[in-house]
């Protein structure tokens, strides 16, 4: 029998759990460390995934509640797709992947986790790092909290946000 202990997870177990939408709730929050939002822009935002695939997964949302990429007006897809630029960037500076898987899961059939707010996957990846764990022991390893990984990408969007607005 395997055995993973991952205690953190009864914080969520014993949370209470929203009906709404958790992008909506977490941007009508204001308090964006603890929601883990790295970035606000006019339309969009930019927070680390909760359940990670790798260490540093990002997600980029907009602020405007939709379940398609139809739904957006012209300056929300442009500033999604600069936002997913700005992701990139900030994880080449603090967590040096050796490349980027970046998706949209459109729907329950293509795997959203949240189907009625549509939002786009960064994933940093690094050469080996789908190893024996995922592929024998279907167990994925993450190996730095979620915390030190904000505390480490935050300081790094505030400057590239601040660059890329004063432009």
């Amino acid at each position: 029998m395997k055995r993973i202990w991952a205690p953190w997870r009864m914080e969520y177990i014993r949370s209470p759990k929203s009906q709404g939408c958790i992008f909506c709730e977490m941007l009508r929050a204001d308090t964006d460390a603890d929601n883990l939002i790295l970035y606000r822009g006019e339309h969009c935002f930019v927070v680390l995934n909760r359940y990670p695939y790798n260490n540093g997964h990002l997600m980029v949302a907009p602020a405007q509640h939709v379940d398609g990429l139809d739904g957006l007006t012209p300056e929300a897809l442009l500033e999604m797709m600069q936002l997913v630029n700005l992701c990139i960037d900030a994880l080449k500076q603090t967590m040096a992947p050796d490349g980027c898987n970046i998706g949209m899961n459109l729907g329950t059939a293509a795997g959203a986790g949240i189907k009625d707010h549509i939002h786009m996957h960064v994933v940093p990846r690094w050469t080996g790092d789908t190893n024996y764990m995922p592929v024998c022991a279907d167990t994925r390893v993450i190996v730095e909290s979620l915390r030190d990984c904000y505390a480490r990408l935050k300081p790094v969007f505030d400057a590239l946000g601040s660059a890329e607005s004063s432009q």
